[in-house]
């Protein structure tokens, strides 16, 4: 088991650090403000197991780090965190680099083509080992995924394969299949540009979000 700290406490953060939690992992989130009175009922709710901290607090209590925040606050986190709490330790990233121009209407990616989240936070911490991992699934899929047709698959991408490894280990301790390893960490444009087809459906659908995505083989 892991000692996990989840940075972000929006819904992805708490899906991840509760579903990780319920599996046996040590497992602290992270957040501004300790003390919001949502995140102490979310904890005596269904998140009992789940420490709360600061960034910093959390960054440094995980030996496996998750970026479960919004784009626009990647560089604000990293200082509150402290760069050098995140230094050799695996860093699954969640995130896509999102511009919200028309209300209403689905995002665009800010990066794209020829960069990519996932590189960009690589190169901001260069002594951490990214891996992009469950950014084109929806929250309340990320925990033992069911749908009718069976499970839908994780990608993830990244350059160290040792990283990958301990990833994939916990991807499947929260029920998913063994995942797709892409290749180095260029492969997040890919990543990044496949969540648009899962939040594009999502908003055509009128925000229904039970949807996934799953790679068939012959």
């Amino acid at each position: 088991m892991s000692k996990i700290g989840v940075l972000g406490t929006g819904d992805v953060g708490r899906t991840l650090a509760a579903g990780l939690a319920a599996v046996g992992h040590d497992v602290m989130i992270g957040t501004r403000d300790p003390e919001k009175p949502d995140l102490a009922d979310w904890q005596s709710g269904t998140a009992s197991d789940v420490e709360i901290g600061t960034f910093e607090q959390a960054a440094a209590f995980g030996d496996v780090l998750v970026f479960a925040i919004g784009w626009s606050n990647v560089d604000a986190v990293i200082e509150l965190a402290g760069e050098g709490n995140f230094d050799g330790k695996v860093l699954m990233d969640a995130t896509n680099p999102l511009r919200f121009d028309t209300p209403g209407e689905p995002p665009v990616l800010e990066l794209g083509h020829t960069d990519s989240a996932g590189e960009v936070i690589q190169r901001r911490l260069p002594n951490v080992r990214v891996v992009k991992a469950f950014n084109i699934i929806g929250s309340p899929y990320m925990v033992n995924p069911d749908f009718p047709d069976g499970s839908p698959d994780m990608f993830i991408c990244g350059n160290d394969d040792d990283a990958k490894q301990t990833a994939g280990l916990l991807i499947e301790s929260l029920g998913w299949p063994s995942p797709i390893d892409l290749g180095s960490i260029e492969n997040a444009r890919h990543l990044e540009a496949m969540a648009m087809v899962w939040i594009v459906h999502f908003f055509n659908t009128g925000f229904q979000g039970a949807h996934a995505i799953k790679l068939l083989r012959k």
